[in-house]
């Protein structure tokens, strides 16, 4: 008898988590871009991700068309990503972290209370693309067409983004204010261009994502995005926050498993699922505080 068929787990739901893991890596690298520049966790991401769907769900309820609901949910992400930057990010980016760590914490709840204000705790349904929810079959496995594209999609956003990273000058500078801003400012770095490009870029993920995830989960309330986001930096801690690669790999994993305990719980004991996840989170933290992916440093070798 094979491990899956032992932890009841069928293709259906190695698909199903791998879709997950992939969405938890955009979210993952999203983050980890605003901590690399910043050395700031931005826990108002979930509410980015949570306006984007709630454009996709007012698209839906308006009768446009798929690409005018995808368009909106994309400028709305965008431009609440830049109002963030200019008035919350760049006018605390002189104080300490802390300050601009309760001041990410401010922004989420207070976008939440505007969306539950606005929409009510009942929400909205997206449905403009209920379509990608609809399976196909694959070698006798029904397979949803979300699945496909959700990987395909964060395949082609982290090869691009690696792209940038690596063969722009942008890029390296983005790397070179990743690990030391102050010494790249003096050597020349724009500080405002490459803060703006992150948080541009950790937006166009935000949006991305929020895409993702409606089409999972069409229901979309205020606290749409705010389970996974807590999810999603744990496994940002979990992979190494001083990478993006590690970052990124740690959202996939945390994803993943996510997915694969999901389906291998029972439906009436699924509420424990977090338990399991952050027990795990915990244990492996012990043994490697760093991060599983992060590079060891000269004491973990010792």
């Amino acid at each position: 008898m094979s491990l899956l068929a032992v932890l009841n787990i069928d293709w259906q739901t190695l698909a199903d988590a791998t879709a997950l893991g992939a969405i938890y890596a955009l979210m993952a690298v999203g983050i980890g871009l605003v901590f690399g520049v910043l050395r700031l966790v931005n826990f108002a991401y979930g509410q980015l991700v949570m306006a984007g769907a709630f454009a996709l769900a007012l698209s839906s309820e308006w009768g446009w068309p798929s690409w005018a609901g995808i368009a909106l949910c994309f400028a709305v992400v965008l431009i609440l990503s830049v109002l963030l930057d200019r008035l919350v990010f760049r006018p605390l980016r002189t104080h300490s972290p802390a300050v601009m760590l309760v001041a990410t914490f401010a922004v989420a709840f207070l976008l939440q209370s505007i969306a539950l204000l606005w929409f009510g705790p009942l929400g909205k349904i997206a449905s403009s693309l209920a379509t990608l929810n609809r399976p196909v079959t694959i070698s006798d496995v029904d397979i949803r067409k979300i699945t496909i594209v959700a990987i395909v999609v964060a395949a082609a956003c982290l090869i691009a983004l690696t792209l940038l990273l690596e063969r722009t000058t942008v890029g390296l500078h983005m790397r070179a204010a990743s690990m030391d801003f102050q010494t790249a400012r003096l050597l020349g770095v724009r500080a405002n261009r490459v803060i703006g490009l992150a948080v541009l870029l950790s937006g166009a993920l935000a949006g991305v994502v929020a895409i993702m995830l409606s089409v999972q989960t069409p229901l979309v309330t205020p606290d749409f995005a705010l389970r996974d986001t807590i999810i999603v930096l744990a496994g940002v801690v979990l992979g190494g926050m001083n990478r993006p690669v590690s970052a990124t790999l740690g959202g996939f994993a945390i994803g993943f498993a996510s997915g694969i305990l999901g389906g291998a719980l029972p439906t009436n004991q699924s509420q424990y699922l977090p338990t399991f996840l952050f027990a795990a989170v915990i244990l492996v933290l012990l043994v490697r505080p760093a991060g599983i992916f992060a590079r060891r440093t000269t004491t973990e070798r010792v």
